[in-house]
């Protein structure tokens, strides 16, 4: 079994492009998902894990997320090589997502993706949780 689901920002705006044998779409982005403990010196560490999208999925991620947007990820773990021109092979560990979900609302100045066929995979979520709160058992959860 190989499933991977993520919670993270984007650390940068996705990069669109279209393979060159037949013109599909493929996104990347870069997840920051924070680690769930500290480290010694009391501070939280995140670890940077690289998205690819396919098709409309990726047409769609690419006009509508931005740096900082919050999202969520739901795919597959993927490693692969590549040989680089001076001969050495190189390694890629990352995430082929099959399911994005929108976690927040665009900004004043960004897209709203909406709800409608051209989102085809993506579920626009809206709920007020702030994840810094922690809860305890028997406290009542606000969702």
């Amino acid at each position: 079994m190989n499933k991977v689901i993520l919670i993270g920002r984007l650390t940068k705006d996705p990069e669109l492009r279209f393979t060159p044998a037949n013109g599909v779409a493929v996104t990347t982005f870069t997840l920051a998902v924070d680690r769930p403990f500290l480290n010694q010196k009391g501070e939280r560490e995140a670890d940077f894990i690289p998205v690819v999208v396919w098709r409309k999925l990726a047409e769609t991620c690419a006009n509508n997320l931005k740096k900082g947007r919050l999202v969520g990820v739901s795919g597959r773990l993927q490693v692969r090589s590549y040989e680089t021109p001076g001969g050495q092979r190189r390694w890629v560990t990352e995430v082929v997502a099959d399911e994005v979900q929108f976690l927040d609302r665009p900004r004043a100045n960004e897209k709203d993706p909406g709800l409608g066929a051209a989102n085809e995979g993506i579920e626009d979520i809206d709920f007020d949780f702030n994840f810094d709160e922690s809860i305890s058992e028997g406290d009542d959860v606000p969702f």
